[in-house]
């Protein structure tokens, strides 16, 4: 096997978006051998809270709550720390909240790390949702184009002291040229070539959003919808090392 396939894993993050508890476990069993993480988001939380988190964690797996915070600072910055108490990986907020937002949120996560003694988990801004083009921007009265609203979002949370942002694989080349490096991209909406882009309007394929600069991938349907979930993560994760299947 190709020595940098284990490093090319950890890139690749699974999106939970089930209903049932047993159901997402036996998945998390299934792939993660295959996966870097698995994303818990609302609705797997929505219905089993932090069990969910706990039994990805039992699991021998790393956990990003995806809860995209967004509300006034001391509220985001109180659901951050209960985050972090969780002993999750990452956590999110919505840099449309505003920069002192988004520096509570980072400053929680800090203090409520070193109070607890674990890691402190990487906290992303959410820019322009995948499932939004210019004119849904122009719709909710945001002027100016995706990518440039992305940008200024990630600039904003970059000054904020958050550690990355979660965008699209579209803004991902314009993101690189004005981030540093260290600055993590987590980017939803990759699909491989032979999946639907279903909802998502903003896509590449793994092997694209890594080579522009993308630090994790997050993908649901084309894992779970297929026939093998864990032959499909294989194929993902071989594909982001521009490898063939087999």
């Amino acid at each position: 096997m190709n020595s940098s396939l284990p490093d090319y894993r950890k890139k690749l993050i699974v999106a939970l978006d089930v209903d049932d508890l047993s159901d997402a476990r036996t998945l998390v069993k299934r792939l993660k051998a295959h996966v870097g993480m698995f994303k818990v988001g609302h609705q797997l939380f929505s219905l089993h809270g932090p069990a969910a988190v706990t039994m990805v964690h039992h699991e021998g797996a790393k956990v990003f709550l995806d809860l995209k915070y967004h509300d006034i600072p001391n509220t985001v910055k109180l659901a951050v720390a209960a985050a972090t108490s969780l002993r999750v990986a990452m956590v999110n907020v919505h840099a449309s909240g505003g920069k002192r937002m988004m520096a509570e949120a980072a400053q929680a996560a800090r203090h409520s790390a070193e109070k607890i003694g674990c890691p402190r988990p990487i906290v992303l801004a959410v820019t322009v949702l995948t499932s939004l083009q210019e004119s849904d921007l122009v719709e909710v009265a945001m002027p100016g184009s995706v990518e440039e609203r992305v940008e200024r979002l990630a600039r904003l949370a970059h000054e904020a002291g958050l550690d990355g942002v979660v965008a699209s694989p579209q803004e991902l080349t314009r993101l690189r040229t004005v981030l540093s490096r260290e600055f993590v991209i987590v980017t939803p909406g990759v699909r491989p070539p032979a999946s639907p882009a279903d909802d998502q309007q903003r896509t590449l394929a793994p092997r694209e959003a890594v080579d522009a600069g993308a630090d994790f991938l997050v993908v649901g349907r084309p894992i779970l919808k297929a026939p093998d979930p864990a032959q499909a993560a294989q194929d993902i994760v071989k594909s982001m090392a521009g490898l063939e299947r087999g």
